[in-house]
């Protein structure tokens, strides 16, 4: 699936479910800090969406779509510690984007692969609504964050490291 097909499943997704969401357009841009101004939200609303590559012993190999507020940094040693891993890293981009149907900077706080297990921290779920690249690196998704709760039906886990942890 292409960054093209999974924005329209995404639209379609929704409308399908009657969201409540609005479309931003805005110059390129992927990276959280820098996109959330030129939508008007605060970077504690945007949705930051993390492909994770997951090992479990020495044969189980799975991925996690982690997503945390924008403000906010992914702790791996908590993945690690809910999952009961042994290994948590980034995934490569290819295997990110394979995955996700779209490319780094893009990627939706939404899983359309049954290989990419959602895992969202509580935290983001603060305000009213979330933004997010809508699987394009010019247009956002203000999304009311009732719906995304409802449609995306994710795991819930605290998986923000914490301002005296120094996880990466």
């Amino acid at each position: 699936m292409n960054s093209l097909e999974t924005y329209n499943k995404l639209i379609a997704f929704l409308d399908e479910n009657k969201a409540s969401y609005r479309l931003i357009d805005h110059p390129p841009e992927g990276r959280t800090d820098i996109v959330s101004p030129m939508r008007g939200n605060a970077v504690s609303q945007a949705a930051k969406c993390m492909v994770m590559i997951v090992k479990i012993g020495k044969k189980e190999t799975k991925y996690v779509l982690a997503v945390v507020p924008g403000d906010a940094r992914v702790d791996f040693n908590s993945i690690k510690g809910k999952l009961n891993a042994s290994y948590v890293s980034f995934a490569t981009p290819e295997i990110a984007e394979r995955l996700s149907g779209s490319v780094a900077g893009t990627i939706l706080p939404f899983s359309f692969n049954p290989e990419l297990e959602l895992i969202v921290d509580p935290t983001l779920l603060d305000n009213e609504e979330i933004f997010f690249n809508a699987a394009r690196l010019d247009r956002s998704m203000a999304l009311k964050t009732s719906d995304y709760a409802r449609l995306a039906k994710p795991r819930y886990e605290r998986i923000v490291q914490s301002q005296a942890n120094n996880a990466v």
